[in-house]
């Protein structure tokens, strides 16, 4: 996979131009805007994402913050991993920088995070469903820095791609 061949060296830290690159990456084909900022302002559901003017200023704070404390990913533990998987996610949703494909590059950027602790590709297939409420639910949470819901979701995939590989995987135990 382009993507992960380039971002899933062990000693990589992840930046916001890797975020926009990962996007342009998956969905420059299909869209021309694809790695750059929205400059329109969304809502989903009633729920308000970061203001486009504020995108830049957000990024680059996730950068300094999350980013720089969780990548590159060595966890001590798996629940560590959900941690960080956690707040990393969390925080991207919530700034929500791109018009399409925000979770999903959220998702992506926990794949290549789990690939640098050691994991194979994360499982997400259990985030769906009846699960799918309780996902959303945990975003909100996190808007009170409360990533405890969305932790539990990670260690739930972690879990389920450790049974589906094997679970003498990598470094994170």
């Amino acid at each position: 996979m382009k993507i992960s061949g380039r971002y899933a060296d062990d000693d990589h830290r992840f930046t916001a131009a890797d975020v926009c690159r990962i996007h342009k990456i998956w969905l420059g084909r299909v869209y021309s805007w694809a790695g750059q900022y929205r400059r329109v302002n969304l809502t989903k559901d009633h729920f308000p994402f970061a203001a486009a003017a504020q995108i830049p200023k957000l990024m680059a704070g996730f950068e300094k913050g999350p980013l720089r404390r969780f990548t590159p990913c060595r966890p001590a533990t798996t629940e560590d991993l959900a941690k960080a998987f956690a707040v990393i996610h969390v925080e991207l949703v919530l700034i929500h920088p791109f018009r399409e494909g925000n979770g999903r590059v959220a998702r992506l950027l926990a794949v290549l995070m789990g690939l640098q602790a050691g994991l194979p590709p994360l499982y997400f297939e259990s985030l769906s469903g009846r699960k799918r409420q309780q996902y959303f639910a945990a975003v909100r949470a996190g808007l009170a820095r409360n990533y405890e819901p969305m932790q539990k979701l990670f260690s739930g995939v972690v879990r389920r791609t450790l049974r589906i590989h094997g679970s003498s995987v990598g470094r994170a135990r």
